[in-house]
């Protein structure tokens, strides 16, 4: 048992440090099951792309128990915080709920952020009353602006959304968690349960994925891996590593053994 199992955010409590996404999956047969297996309690749905074309009148929504997963809505798809700003109303309108993801996308290619528009969305959805949990560039100065407009937890980028590349950037991830008084979520570049693992053992109070699992070869045994990396990630952090050393260093001393004739 973890002895911190608890996540807050904001207002919002979760015992598991894994948020999942729901898009890219093979069915939604599939993604529910993954859903399920990665113990998640909160998942994140994009607005913009939720589709009323269903022959039968439901929309993804409908295939996710609200009764057992938080819904994060977000605002992928905008690339200006007046987009930002009104895909959040809509979301808090359909939903009811004041949690948003906040995304405005700066480059279409590489799907970074746009750190300027981000941070206007931002204290404009503060100030509104959202709990906003922006995505971000992992950049620490970023990341500080945007706990100082009120946001209740930072989301860097650990590599391109989708990318598979695991943590790109250690060295700024742990200083972003270093400085920041609101959790700290990795989103986007996680690929296998070890990226998961590293996120966590640098401290982070989160890690948010999607394509990792949905895209996986068996998405519902790759979504129980992420949780078991993020659980063992987050252990081993408190746990707190061995310190690394330039030379070898005998798990068998032959110096202060028990017993030695003096």
């Amino acid at each position: 048992m973890i002895p911190d199992a608890t996540l807050r955010i904001g207002t919002y409590e979760l015992h598991s440090r894994l948020i999942v996404g729901t898009g890219k999956y093979p069915s939604l047969d599939v993604m529910q099951r993954a859903h399920a297996a990665s113990g998640a309690q909160m998942v994140t749905v994009a607005i913009r792309r939720i589709s009323l074309d269903d022959p039968s009148g439901k929309t993804l929504l409908d295939y996710i128990d609200r009764t057992k997963y938080t819904v994060l809505p977000n605002t992928a798809g905008c690339t200006t915080a007046k987009d930002a700003i009104l895909t959040a109303q809509l979301a808090r309108e359909l939903l009811d709920t004041d949690l948003i993801k906040l995304e405005v996308i700066g480059d279409s290619r590489t799907l970074y952020p746009d750190t300027v528009e981000t941070i206007a969305a931002a204290r404009e959805l503060v100030r509104d009353g959202f709990t906003v949990l922006p995505y971000i560039v992992d950049d620490p100065t970023a990341c500080k602006r945007l706990e100082e407009v009120g946001c209740a937890a930072v989301m860097p980028l650990g590599a391109p959304i989708g990318s598979g590349l695991g943590v790109c950037n250690p060295y700024s991830i742990s200083i972003i968690k270093e400085n920041a008084g609101v959790p700290v979520i990795v989103d986007a570049g996680v690929g296998t349960a070890s990226d998961a693992a590293i996120a966590m053992e640098l401290g982070v109070d989160a890690v948010l994925m999607n394509t990792g699992i949905a895209a996986a070869r068996d998405p519902v045994a790759m979504a129980h891996a992420m949780r078991l990396g993020v659980e063992s990630g987050r252990m081993a952090f408190l746990a707190g590593r061995m310190e690394k050393k330039r030379y070898a260093n005998a798990s068998s001393p032959l110096t202060d053994l028990i017993g030695t004739a003096k």
